[in-house]
């Protein structure tokens, strides 16, 4: 039923688009109509002024409310159908049809014959760069539940968590935190049920489930000597993925998430050692390593987040690049976007710089962090004696046309972030998951970083100053880009998705209403006020309508004087007769 009704829909739609196509031959064919119904006007119509003055007062007000009602309902009727044209389908009918089928008409290019050459290549390569654009990342800057994202739910009774960005970080949670092999161990085959939970009570206790069941298996007695009536307790290792999930969601403090944190380090670090030697035997091995792996690193690095947050910043920078070195290979976690806004609240901006120099690659994927990290760096080094009176006056200098020239590509990578730094919208809590270029990027960066652009002298004022001359440079961004490939039409929907629905989505380009919404609007606001003044007061409009077309017609009148001037009357009679 759904595809015999979108069938129906495409059907009606491309018969519509046909017969606006040929439209303008009707409307020539109903001209000719009217002129042959109307010959017997003609002398009134084309004749002297007295004629036409007469013709006019021929005409009653109920034929001035006629027209009037009439074309204000018709413009009303056509602004209707453009209006929700535009809401469905994001431009405007008549502007379409326009462009797509009177352009070629008329002599000029059309894109889609032009471009049928290189489809084949160029159509695979923007699939690939919508499929990465689009692509919703994990936020490396991620708030945790029960200690950040709870706590607002309680102060403000508002919810600032969707439940896409939930079901999203469920399935990061079991891509790294469950294997194939999770059924042998009892605790790990609660805690991969856990991770499927949409309940968060039920989360929170499968897993103390997980360590009771864990406490009860983890002594077995084992002899110190074959054949020997001595024995002893051997500890197996406890659940580190149970700690992580109430460090997350059960813990209402950072200090009570770090113990957690803690303890899941001491179980994921002797699960991590014991499959490091045995990831070689077999893929079922290697696939535990890879989870142990990935335990590891999370823990390590949201403990490295807890002592950022406490306020021991140094111990954090130290966690965090200890984690690089061990694990250079994992770059999916963004950890250096961590040390990035830990570095900046150090004020230690050569190592900032030295690690853009590292990151900030045309090769690598770019981020709001990146680019607006380098910006701050090269506004740092002019923004204190920046005026805008007094580079208006000498022009700018070298330093200063690079540090424009660094907010001018911030600003094209991701346009939403100036209004979050400048407070011109407010902020609340960023997402779990972003997505590049994005509203939820720009929150998220804004969030942690606002802190570090305040700091900089004068850094506020220049990002004010310069940051709307991007949009000067690119006045088309979906389809073409300056220094990055177009913004991504797709970004709207997804921010809608991530971001709760008190928060006022910031869109990019915004969309402008067409000009044939606006003229139809307008055209039947008129008519209409015609129509109502008209049928109030007839008399004196009909006098203001006898008195605008014969001003109308006066030109009309003195072209028809001249051409009967100088044209033989015979011949002037014989084409007034076709």
């Amino acid at each position: 039923m759904a595809e015999a009704g979108t069938g129906f829909l495409e059907q009606l739609k491309s018969c519509i688009v046909w017969s606006w196509t040929y439209l303008w031959t009707v409307w020539f064919f109903i001209v000719l109509f009217l002129v042959y119904i109307l010959r017997p006007l003609e002398p009134a119509m084309f004749g002297t002024e007295s004629s036409l003055s007469m013709f006019l007062n021929t005409l009653t007000p109920k034929f001035y409310v006629a027209l009037t009602g009439t074309s204000s309902l018709i413009s009303g009727l056509i602004l209707i159908f453009e209006w929700w044209y535009f809401r469905k389908y994001g431009t405007s009918f008549i502007e379409q049809v326009s462009v797509s089928h009177l352009r070629p008409l008329l002599g000029g290019v059309d894109n889609n014959s032009s471009n049928n050459s290189n489809s084949s290549n160029g159509d695979s390569d923007s699939n690939r760069q919508s499929v990465s654009e689009c692509k919703v990342w994990r936020n490396p800057l991620n708030l945790f539940r029960g200690a950040e994202y709870n706590r607002y739910t309680w102060v403000t009774g508002r919810e600032p968590l969707t439940y896409y960005d939930m079901n999203l970080s469920a399935q990061d949670h079991q891509t790294f935190f469950t294997c194939d092999s999770d059924h042998l161990r009892p605790a790990d085959a609660i805690m991969q049920k856990a991770w499927r939970e949409r309940n968060p009570q039920a989360r929170i206790s499968a897993a103390h489930e997980a360590l009771e069941i864990n406490e009860i298996r983890s002594r077995v007695e084992v002899p110190l000597i074959a054949s020997s009536t001595i024995w002893e307790i051997k500890l197996l290792p406890k659940c580190a993925t149970a700690y992580i999930l109430l460090a997350e969601e059960e813990a209402t403090t950072i200090a009570e998430a770090e113990k957690l944190f803690k303890q899941a380090l001491k179980a994921g670090d002797g699960c991590y050692r014991r499959s490091q030697q045995l990831q070689h035997h077999g893929s079922q091995y290697e696939a535990q390593h890879r989870r142990d792996t990935n335990v590891l690193v999370y823990i390590k690095r949201r403990l490295a987040m807890c002592a950022r947050r406490l306020g021991r910043t140094r111990e954090a920078v130290k966690m965090m690049r200890d984690l690089m070195k061990e694990f250079p290979l994992l770059s999916m976690f963004n950890i250096h976007e961590n040390l990035l806004e830990a570095l900046l609240e150090l004020q230690a901006y050569a190592d900032v710089q030295a690690v853009l120099a590292k990151y900030d690659d045309i090769s690598l994927p770019k981020s709001a962090t990146i680019c607006y990290t380098a910006a701050l760096l090269k506004a740092r080094a002019v923004s204190d004696k920046f005026s805008p009176e007094a580079a208006s006056r000498r022009g700018l200098s070298t330093a200063e046309m690079n540090a424009v020239e660094a907010i001018h590509r911030a600003v094209e990578f991701n346009p939403h972030v100036p209004k979050y730094l400048l407070e011109m919208k407010s902020l609340i809590l960023p997402p779990e998951h972003i997505l590049k270029r994005g509203d939820s990027e720009a929150i998220a960066y804004a969030f942690f970083h606002l802190a570090h652009w305040k700091r900089v002298e004068g850094a506020l004022n220049l990002l004010h100053c310069t940051w709307e001359g991007t949009f000067r440079m690119i006045p088309y961004p979906l389809e073409k880009g300056h220094l990055f490939y177009p913004y991504p039409i797709c970004t709207e929907t997804a921010d809608r998705e991530l971001l709760p629905s008190f928060h006022e989505v910031s869109v990019y380009p915004k969309k402008e209403l067409p000009f044939f919404i606006l003229f139809t609007a307008g055209l039947c606001s008129f008519t209409a006020m015609l129509a109502l003044l008209t049928h109030q007061f007839p008399e004196l409009m009909g006098v203001f309508a006898k008195a605008f077309l014969s001003t109308l017609f006066a030109p009309l009148n003195f072209v028809m004087e001249k051409v009967e001037s100088i044209l033989p009357s015979s011949l002037w009679h014989q084409l007034t007769r076709i």
